[in-house]
């Protein structure tokens, strides 16, 4: 028999979020974002789900070939745009569209054909400093765009860096309205922007991490009122129970300390399966029905929980590491990390099953 250790994607609740999403962000066109293999989820587990947005949005060029081979018709994006010159016979042959944010890639577009038009999201860098024209650079990039035969529709693009703060997109929102008279389509709002702020949705939003179920804010009660489901479940079991007296430790570095007579339960799930090894002491765990505190630093293939209030379990109890019942974005609060991570960090080792 194979370790107990299982992750289960139920493509139901992407296309019950997307749903959602779609109510919340309308009459706004959704690009389905499914980057990193879908944060972790799989392209092709969740594919079925996608049929009703406007558009998939990625990065690698191989998950682009891979929606077209599994049949989307409608536009893929490349959010990051191309890498070399040469990429562009490639976005032509599969009829992608792309992000252009460097001087480099204008010129790349000036000196190739298309059979196709190639249709340009032109990133402007409103003040996230990360990709993007510069105010100052920007319509000169648009000039060259516009006058190009080979070039199709120009979209003006950005992202927020603090749509899911109190700062807010207030100041980035200014310097993009500097070019609202130039009446081009846009595509500014993530999945926070979407969801939190209407002013910022405008032709097309991309939605990534909400359609997964999890909050862009990294606190699973920021997106309670919308009722989204978790699309990733992890579960295992555990394997083994000790009971322990004050005084013994538990673990590598002996970093638990048992202040009274306990019951520490094993559990068939470790670093090598995408768990976050810094996770601390009392970090939840959902068994039979509650949360139980994590005991113990996280080893390669296992972790150790106190079960001490949870008399009914036992060697084969199900446990859930993140999921249905226990938000992925609660156990990276307590990690110290985001929901984000935990997703997309799921190793290639643990067996995936699709619900839905």
């Amino acid at each position: 028999m194979p370790r107990p250790i299982q992750a289960v994607i139920d493509s139901e609740a992407v296309r019950y979020n997307l749903a959602r999403v779609k109510e919340r962000v309308s009459p706004s066109r959704v690009w389905a974002v499914v980057k990193a293999d879908a944060y972790g989820h799989g392209i092709e587990r969740i594919f079925p789900a996608l049929a009703q947005v406007e558009g998939i949005a990625l990065l690698d060029f191989s998950e682009a070939v891979k929606v077209r081979e599994l049949g989307w018709q409608k536009p893929v994006l490349l959010l990051e745009g191309f890498f070399q010159p040469e990429d562009l016979s490639l976005i032509d042959r599969y009829q992608l569209s792309t992000s252009v944010h460097s001087e480099w890639q204008i010129k790349a577009i000036e000196e190739a054909s298309f059979i196709q038009p190639l249709n340009v999201y032109l990133k402007l860098n409103s003040g996230m400093n990360r990709l993007g024209f510069s105010p100052a650079a920007y319509l000169n990039a648009l000039q060259r765009l516009t006058v190009l035969p080979q070039v199709g529709t120009i979209t003006l693009m950005s992202h927020f860096a603090d749509a899911d703060l109190t700062a807010g997109i207030h100041k980035q929102m200014s310097r993009i309205a500097l070019f609202s008279s130039l009446n081009l389509p846009q595509c500014l709002a993530n999945s926070a922007a979407a969801m939190w702020e209407p002013d910022t949705r405008a032709d097309e939003v991309r939605c990534g991490i909400i359609l997964y179920g999890v909050s862009p804010s990294g606190n699973s009660a920021d997106i309670a009122e919308f009722g989204l489901k978790p699309v990733m479940t992890l579960r295992s079991e555990i394997i083994a129970v000790h009971d322990i007296e004050a005084g013994e430790t538990v673990g590598y570095g002996s970093r638990f300390t048992a202040a009274a007579p306990m019951r520490i339960a094993t559990i068939a799930c470790g670093y090598a399966d995408g768990y976050p090894r810094h996770a601390p002491d009392g970090t939840p765990v959902w068994i039979a029905g509650q949360r139980c505190p994590l005991a113990g630093r996280i080893s390669m293939d296992m972790l150790t929980v106190d079960i001490t209030r949870c008399p009914e379990a036992d060697i084969g109890t199900p446990v859930e590491l993140w999921g249905a019942n226990l938000p992925a974005d609660d156990v990276a609060q307590y990690a110290g990390t985001i929901g984000y991570e935990l997703l997309t960090a799921l190793a290639r080792r643990v067996p995936v099953s699709t619900a839905g």
